[in-house]
């Protein structure tokens, strides 16, 4: 496990051109159905051409299949992974345990994170049955993430940026109580963004219209190394709805995070080439809503966005002065016209406006109202530079080094790539010694140098010749066409790839165990499925019977009334994020609280005390 590899999203084709030209080893795209973006879906005709974009670099495509299921879908999700597997992906990311009763092709499978895959059993489990790779529980501590390392050997991938579900990973179902568009259908309208108010038992309020269930985004940039040391060998960004400058610029960023980490270790990277940026990366220049690390180590982190859901971008600096139509502000970052700015109001609401016109620290924006002295405001659009990463992010070549070499009855070429790679062509040519010497290897070294259209750079040319000869440019041309079109057809034989075995024997299926414990040998298989297994067909019935399941309650999915049950489980604890925690021991009962929506609709807040945490409950 000394590859390491970096994820990126992809909303479509031009954005997952745009990942892999700024470092990505691998991206994950949507299939035309059942992906858990229902909006970023792609036809089988376009993600085949991100295959072939992204594996001559050696990168991976992951495609997401991974909703779960009704019965008459299960056919249609069959065609659509065999024709996924005809166009070479590398693995599929699946939720549904009823996809492994299909006749799927050996597919590597990987077990998203809407499967819930917070404890060692669980994840021992799906190493079990065939799984190459599972991607973790976003809530998890580098504690747990170390216990689930001793415990498998399985690929582990996690999540290092992006934004937070506050609810546990498969395990929220709010969205659907509230109005049928589920989470674990690619439909989730996203209650968590919008705004609560918070009661005590007796109806007191504590808090009023806020976005408490919001959190900030993840940044896990400076705890690479940390989690690599923990068994972590993929690191995802998440965004497979966002778009290209938001994309690019978060794969550069971690790209030479990452790198810098790889190379202190002695590590490499999955996919090959060198990647040449126009650009600076900064995360803070695209959609953010402010970083967090999710108490990855379990300090003290003030984790929710509860006053805007919205992208706040990059701090500018404070008002000075203000003028009728204009403001000065004692700023570093250079704005310019187009800029989008924002700032929260008197009553603390996110707002914004445009920039019209910039001189030095004077600015005039599109509108002044609430404009005030001392204001703090921020840059959630930088319009030149959103502008550079659409147009052309970066370039990545592979580098190669050619040999031109005399032979008794003609020349060779050799190119040699970054991986190993050799192809070698015969030129057939009268030998003809030069005039004009330096000339006729300059002209040699000029023209098979020339590979602009193609993935290669020549980062190195030698000669092997008893004299210097004259060869006519065309002749030289074909031979450099045929040397790339060799080389390119050597490394595809040669690309890393590989296959998934879907595992028919009976493993005892693990409980739901909370914290998570290292110990496989004290725990009983789990008897009982309840809804929160999400068993929406009857495929995944016979999966969960066959690893010993005796009793399945159907998904939220299948119709069941959400009144009076669970419909979140967080890490995130309220108490302490507005500082009423009363740092109990864990065990210890708190009074629950009761959390208001716009439209009145009451949930009741149940806190897990010591290890932190909420469990909301639709009353």
């Amino acid at each position: 496990m000394n590859a390491i590899e970096l994820l990126s999203p992809a909303r479509n084709s031009e954005t997952a051109f745009a990942a892999i030209k700024c470092g990505a080893d691998a991206i994950y795209i949507g299939a035309s159905s059942f992906g858990a973006r229902q909006q970023a879906s792609n036809s089988i005709e376009q993600i085949k051409t991100v295959v072939d974009f992204a594996h001559p670099f050696y990168a991976k495509v992951y495609v997401t299949l991974n909703t779960i299921l009704f019965d008459n879908e299960l056919s249609i999700a069959e065609k659509i992974i065999q024709q996924l597997y005809d166009i070479g992906i590398d693995g599929l990311i699946i939720q549904d345990a009823g996809l492994l009763e299909l006749d799927l092709p050996p597919i590597p499978l990987i077990a998203s994170t809407q499967m819930n895959n917070d404890t060692p059993e669980k994840v021992r489990f799906l190493e079990q049955v065939g799984f190459s790779r599972v991607i973790l529980a976003r809530e998890l501590t580098i504690e747990q993430i170390r216990q689930i390392r001793k415990a498998t050997s399985i690929e582990l991938e996690c999540f290092i940026h992006g934004s937070l579900c506050v609810g546990a990973s498969g395990q929220c179902y709010m969205s659907y109580a509230l109005g049928g568009r589920s989470g674990n259908r690619g439909q989730c309208a996203q209650p968590c963004r919008k705004l609560y108010s918070l009661k005590d038992p007796n109806g007191k309020t504590l808090l009023q219209n806020r976005h408490l269930l919001s959190l900030k985004d993840l940044n896990l940039s400076e705890h690479i190394e940390q989690l690599i040391d923990a068994g972590i060998t993929a690191f995802k960004i998440e965004g497979r709805l966002k778009e290209i400058p938001y994309v690019a610029n978060t794969v550069a960023f971690y790209r030479q995070k990452l790198d810098a980490v790889l190379q202190k270790k002695n590590l490499q990277r999955s996919s090959s080439g060198t990647i040449q940026l126009n650009f600076k990366p900064d995360p803070a220049k695209t959609f953010n809503r402010g970083f967090t690390d999710y108490a990855l180590n379990i300090k003290d982190d003030h984790i929710g966005s509860i006053d805007t859901p919205k992208s706040i971008g990059e701090f500018v600096g404070t008002i000075t002065k203000i003028e009728k139509s204009s403001f000065a502000i004692a700023s570093n970052v250079p704005l310019h016209a187009a800029d989008g700015l924002c700032f929260f109001d008197q009553n603390g609401n996110l707002t914004g406006t445009l920039v019209n016109k910039v001189e030095g620290q004077k600015v005039w924006p599109q509108k002044t109202d609430e404009i005030k002295l001392n204001l703090k405001i921020y840059r959630n659009y930088d319009h030149q530079f959103s502008k550079l990463l659409e147009k052309n992010p970066a370039e990545r070549k592979i580098p190669v080094s050619i040999l031109f070499e005399e032979t008794e009855n003609g020349f060779s070429l050799t190119g040699a790539d970054a991986d190993g790679n050799k192809a070698v062509i015969k030129i057939d040519v009268k030998k003809q010694p030069a005039l004009k010497k330096q000339e006729a290897l300059q002209t040699i070294t000029t023209q098979l140098k020339k590979l602009g259209g193609t993935i290669f750079e020549c980062d190195d040319i030698s000669f092997q010749l008893s004299e210097p000869y004259f060869f006519p440019v065309s002749t030289l041309n074909a031979a450099r066409r045929d040397l790339v079109r060799q080389l390119l057809e050597i490394r595809e034989a040669n690309r890393p790839r590989k296959i998934g075995h879907i595992l028919k024997n009976s493993f005892p299926y693990p409980p739901v165990v909370s914290p998570p414990t290292a110990d496989l040998r004290q725990v009983e298989p789990e008897k009982r499925l309840t809804y929160l297994g999400n068993c929406l067909n009857e495929k995944a019935r016979d999966f969960y019977r066959r690893h010993g399941v005796e009793t399945i309650e159907p998904a939220a999915e299948s119709g069941l009334d959400m009144a009076g049950k669970l419909v979140m489980t967080t890490r995130y604890c309220l108490r302490k994020e507005l500082g009423l925690c009363k740092e109990k021991g864990q065990g210890t009962a708190v009074e629950p609280l009761i959390l208001v929506d716009e439209d009145g609709r009451q949930f009741r807040i149940v806190f897990h005390c010591g290890r932190c945490g909420m469990d909301i409950f639709l009353i």
